[in-house]
């Protein structure tokens, strides 16, 4: 999971959502040996609409903040006490303050929805922003109780353009090592409408797919990898098959034309649709 001093950032925000994407946060820094940073973006609520209160009164917001990142530690303490955590609460919305602690974190957590009245239709707005802007892996903690406590015992990675993928390999296998669990490697190909014959195209896929798995199936010889091409757009093979996951992971591109990455259809329907948490791996640029 990249340089293995830098900690796993986890974003809190007092959330029930936030709680799940602590637990499983720990869990991951447990499982690979890092430090877990529990961060608050005091400027959240513009975000995600209203500060709850605190016994009836709205206490100021130093107050509140202490509070979060207080309950929060308590929680991953209680947790693994083993996992070395700090926390930290910075003056700026949730998605920004998140961002850029990314620059300085081996992947960034957070939740699939935020506070406030509208949480079910954001994803938290917060997971999309960040998931769309950081420099490192975003994983945002969403899906069943069985893929959030990982009883698949499966890895899936959805392989997107050929010039996409070495980094979100490089994580799946990892992942999977780290885990002692099976990987999936999914390649979605569609026959265009205008051609009836459909030559070639499912070949195509599996070609790409064992060109791509060559390098780092080698690279981790411990990891069973289950490479698999299926007819169909990738966003619904990867939201279909994330059922069977405990992670679900797809790279994201640099955009040429503005800051931030395209995520693209498939990032955006696993981020709200999956089953199982989501890792948005960007590409080297």
């Amino acid at each position: 999971m990249g340089t293995m001093t830098l900690p796993l950032v986890v974003g809190v925000d007092g959330s029930d959502s936030s709680l799940v994407a602590v637990d499983w946060a720990v869990d991951e820094a447990a499982r690979h040996g890092l430090p877990l940073k529990l961060l608050y973006g005091s400027l959240w609520e513009r975000y995600e609409g209203g500060l709850p209160s605190l016994g009836g009164e709205r206490p100021s917001e130093q107050v509140l903040a202490e509070h979060i990142v207080g309950s929060a530690a308590e929680r991953a303490e209680r947790r693994d006490p083993d996992v070395k955590v700090t926390t930290g609460i910075v003056p700026r919305e949730g998605a920004d303050a998140l961002v850029r602690a990314g620059d300085e974190a081996s992947a960034v957590v957070t939740g699939a929805r935020g506070r406030g009245p509208f949480t079910s239709m954001l994803l938290g707005s917060v997971g999309l922003a960040v998931a769309a802007r950081a420099s490192c892996p975003v994983i945002v903690v969403r899906g069943d109780r069985a893929g959030l406590a990982g009883e698949h015992e499966r890895i899936l990675l959805g392989l997107g353009e050929a010039d996409t993928g070495t980094r979100a390999l490089e994580f799946a296998y990892r992942e999977a090592e780290t885990r002692g669990c099976g990987l999936d490697v999914v390649r979605a190909w569609r026959r265009p409408v205008h051609d009836r014959s459909g030559a070639g195209y499912e070949e195509r896929a599996a070609a790409l797919l064992a060109a791509s798995v060559e390098r780092p199936s080698a690279a981790f010889p411990r990891v069973r990898t289950y490479p698999a091409v299926a007819e169909g757009p990738a966003a619904k093979v990867l939201v279909d098959r994330s059922a069977a996951a405990d992670l679900v992971i797809v790279g994201a591109r640099h955009r040429t034309d503005r800051f931030g990455l395209q995520l693209g259809r498939v990032g955006h329907a696993l981020l709200h649709h999956a089953a199982c948490p989501v890792a948005v791996v960007p590409e080297r640029s």
